[in-house]
């Protein structure tokens, strides 16, 4: 998928998100939200994959503990759902971190304990 597409996509999953902002509010649990994400993706008739576990490999050797990201979205977007006070460097660390072992280029973290929620999404792209 090329830069332009990945925009565009980016711009579909925000709109779903503040549909969900919209009609919730702030102050609900992770979990609620990403259900309603889920629910709002369905309508928009986007692939994704939910609390999807990612391997992890450590010197060629695939090791056995779960990491799970929030959502994969059209097998390139990864999407990390936060309902806390603020974004904190941890949750941007943990979001490109997930970038690198999974080979994704664009994610987005969404906070949505936030009145605004433009004001509660980071966006980070992965470098290679």
């Amino acid at each position: 998928m090329n830069r332009e597409e990945l925009n565009l996509l980016s711009e579909r999953i925000i709109g779903c998100a503040i549909e969900v902002h919209k009609h919730l509010g702030p102050g609900l649990l992770e979990s609620a939200y990403r259900e309603c994400l889920g629910y709002e993706f369905d309508l928009d008739g986007m692939n994704y994959k939910k609390e999807y576990a990612i391997p992890l490999f450590y010197k060629g050797k695939q090791i056995n503990c779960s990491y799970r990201i929030d959502y994969l979205v059209e097998n390139e977007i990864i999407i990390e759902l936060k309902s806390v006070e603020q974004i904190l460097p941890i949750h941007k660390a943990q979001l490109l971190t997930y970038l690198k072992i999974t080979d994704k280029r664009l994610g987005l973290l969404i906070n949505f304990n936030v009145n605004l929620l433009t004001k509660g999404i980071v966006r980070l792209v992965n470098n290679f």
